[in-house]
């Protein structure tokens, strides 16, 4: 933390230019923080629900299919503390439920919303989510459902990102699905098998993670944490309920028009879904 107390620094301008739709960098004064030491990540995994934890093998495909993630047959504890050596990868998520975190956390997006307001107001649903990973790990291409602003503790890895307008981004079928209750995993577009951008995180590094930007991402040869802080807004929320009402839609036959075709439709799609009203009798795609 520096002498004014901000955990964040922020360029207004690469802020307003970009927000929320585009891949930007900020900076942070967390590396080094002792909540992120290897012995209070240990605790805090301890007192998580079990279900708020993911641990798997770190040599994951890019494109991997969910259902075959390959297992170290490591316990939490024994992969957390051999994290150096245990070929590992692991996310603590929803870690606000720790009072310490939950207070990083806030301070985090307080210092964003005098900026994301104008953008997308209505901020809501602050979450937070830790990796910590062995050398070389690797996360599989996918996308995330929050405004999220990643920022780097230790270690160093690199973010292959797809602009969320480009070949490689995730369709409407891809992601109406996902609110259907699909994996998170997608598999590379082959029109577009490399990244728009590769971002080097450091420590002190942040990056501002666009929703539904799809990204895979490669440690580098040190253990990494990252710390995720994410929240929701008043038009995500929005385009939410329209993509979960398409693909109730597309579940009875019918071909729904993409969520910004039609703001008319949109805006009845939002009120059907949200006052309950009968989708196949009111609303024709």
């Amino acid at each position: 933390m520096t002498d004014s107390g901000k955990l964040l620094v922020v360029e207004q301008n690469a802020f307003l230019d970009n927000f929320p739709d585009r891949h930007f960098c900020i900076r942070h004064h967390l590396a080094g923080h002792p909540l992120f030491q290897p012995e209070r990540l240990l605790k805090l995994a301890q007192n998580l629900p079990r279900h708020c934890i993911e641990f798997n093998a770190a040599y994951a495909e890019v494109s991997q299919n969910p259902h075959l993630t390959p297992s170290t047959g490591l316990g939490l504890e024994e992969t957390i503390r051999n994290i150096a050596t245990s070929d590992s990868w692991v996310v603590l998520k929803y870690v606000e439920q720790d009072e310490a975190y939950r207070n990083l956390l806030f301070q985090c997006v307080r210092e964003l919303t005098p900026l994301s307001e104008t953008r997308t107001p209505g901020t809501h649903q602050l979450e937070a989510y830790i990796f910590l990973s062995s050398p070389g790990s690797v996360t599989p291409f996918h996308f995330d459902d929050e405004h999220n602003f990643l920022l780097q503790i230790s270690g160093w890895k690199n973010f292959h990102a797809w602009r969320i307008d480009g070949a490689g981004a995730a369709t409407q079928l891809d992601i109406e699905a996902y609110y259907q209750g699909a994996h998170r995993n997608l598999p590379i577009r082959p029109q577009a098998p490399q990244a728009d951008q590769v971002f080097t995180l450091k420590p002190g590094d942040g990056l501002h993670v666009p929703v539904h930007s799809p990204h895979w991402v490669k440690n580098g040869d040190e253990v990494s944490i990252s710390f995720s802080i994410t929240f929701r807004s008043k038009s995500l929320a929005r385009e939410v309920v329209i993509h979960r009402f398409n693909g109730a839609l597309r579940r009875m036959g019918l071909t729904p028009k993409p969520l910004g075709h039609s703001p008319f439709t949109d805006h009845l799609k939002f009120y059907l879904a949200k006052t309950g009203l009968s989708i196949k009798s009111r609303l024709s795609p």
